[in-house]
């Protein structure tokens, strides 16, 4: 591995930025998220999608329940120090118990309509304002700025990559935010000043990234680069046939999902702090762009638009979904659910039957291509759906209602998306950008 430690050679270095995003109150005081006001009462137009009062005296969400858990990380185990660690407790593909939800998708939906938007707007960033010279200020028509709807604010951006993002990490026990790109290189950031602290070159294309615990994985062509950013290990797993599209870890065994079609599978060896070569999973015709784990099933959705469902116990194909008519961009597991997206302009919930096969239960449909889903929690414990699509934006939809919350606007498409502590999550498009966000906590709206 090319170490080339140029600290601090990003154009923007971020001044005031990553000392605000690590914590604050915002994480873990919920003393007053839910107490209900006794005037509270959610606006009847927004539920029917139609409301275009803004500001709106009302509440443009459903009310909360009252806290089970705690909200950012799942309370216990002590603080994450800077980014490190996931809000995912829910998305975790762990199955629950939640059937209600069955007859709920969809419900109260606001297709089209934005939370936020003002009466006579134009949802549309404004070109002048990008470029510094808009002369209409708050009179303009489009939009000045990046975001748009309920509790999004941008909290700074990090410049230096030449290509598309094709991946973001955040490692447990790290105070470094790690992103990878298509321009074959991988950039350290610190946390704490936003700065660039390295640029390690890889010589080839970064087609995926994630983080498991101390672990980094590269996904690049023909090889998955695994870092220990605790030992300082670098290993080099070969085996793959061309890039490596997509990666997941799982009972102790670490998949790669490649150009070829073929599920590569490698098991961590504790003796010997080793990931050793397992099988290869051969049933996809077309490259597997999309892998994640849950309920003890391992679900890849591939170019060939379809889904396949393989035991994690038996390494088995025991199940192939064909619901997709294009490629099968994204997968997400939440609670007993799969949530899959795709070039075809859908996100499709699946849902078991009693026979444990899985069905298609809802289907939400957009207007352009869909890429990325990412799952996260607003700083009231509700779920919340991130979908980027190929218009370059990414839209925010309550679960299970696929009501749009908001929506964030990007120069090129959003490829990567990954969520940190405390409602932060962060983007990366087609620029090479990479974009640090805050889902903050919306004023409670009274009559």
């Amino acid at each position: 591995m090319d170490l080339d430690y140029n600290g601090g050679n990003s154009t923007n270095t971020n001044k005031r930025v990553f000392n605000r995003l690590g914590g604050g109150q915002s994480a873990n005081d919920t003393s007053n998220q839910y107490r209900h006001q006794p005037n509270q009462k959610v606006c009847y137009h927004w539920r029917a999608g139609r409301c275009n009062r803004f500001p709106c005296p009302f509440l443009h969400r459903e009310l909360p329940a009252p806290p089970t858990h705690a909200v950012v990380n799942g309370g216990g185990g002590g603080a994450k120090r800077g980014f490190a660690g996931n809000d995912s407790s829910s998305f975790s593909g762990r199955r629950g118990n939640n059937s209600n939800y069955s007859n709920s998708w969809g419900r109260f939906g606001n297709k089209g309509d934005v939370r936020g938007a003002k009466a006579g707007s134009v949802v549309k960033v404004c070109n002048h304002w990008v470029q510094g010279n808009c002369s209409f200020g708050d009179k303009c028509r489009y939009l000045h700025s990046w975001s748009l709807g309920d509790g999004i604010s941008l909290l700074t951006q990090l410049e230096g990559h030449q290509k598309v993002i094709s991946g973001i990490a955040l490692p447990s026990g790290s105070d470094k935010l790690y992103t990878g790109s298509k321009d074959e290189t991988v950039r350290v950031w610190d946390c704490q000043s936003g700065q660039c602290m390295g640029v390690i070159n890889l010589g080839g294309e970064v087609g995926c990234m994630i983080s498991e615990g101390p672990w980094i994985f590269v996904g690049t062509p023909n090889v998955v680069k695994a870092w220990n950013t605790q030992t300082n290990t670098d290993l080099s797993l070969t085996g793959p046939v061309g890039q490596v599209y997509a990666l997941v870890v799982g009972n102790d065994l670490l998949f790669a999902g490649t150009q070829d079609g073929s599920i590569l599978v490698w098991k961590f060896n504790a003796a010997t702090n080793n990931f050793e070569p397992a099988v290869s999973l051969k049933d996809h015709k077309m490259a597997v762009v999309s892998l994640v784990v849950g309920a003890n099933r391992l679900y890849s959705g591939s170019m060939d638009h379809s889904i396949k469902v393989w035991s994690l116990e038996t390494l088995q194909c025991i199940q192939t979904l064909r619901d997709h008519t294009s490629v099968v961009m994204s997968l997400l597991c939440w609670e007993q659910f799969l949530l899959s997206c795709s070039l075809d302009q859908t996100i499709k919930v699946w849902a078991a039957t009693e026979s444990g096969k899985l069905e298609v239960t809802y289907s939400h449909s957009e207007e352009h291509g869909l890429l990325t889903l990412c799952g996260m929690h607003d700083l009231e414990g509700k779920p919340i759906l991130l979908c980027s699509s190929n218009d370059s934006t990414v839209r925010l939809f309550d679960l299970p209602s696929f009501s749009e919350k908001g929506k964030i606007f990007a120069k090129q498409e959003i490829r990567a998306i990954q969520t940190g502590p405390g409602g932060l999550f962060f983007t990366g498009d087609g620029t090479g950008q990479v974009r640090v966000w805050n889902s903050v906590a919306v004023p409670t709206a009274t009559t």
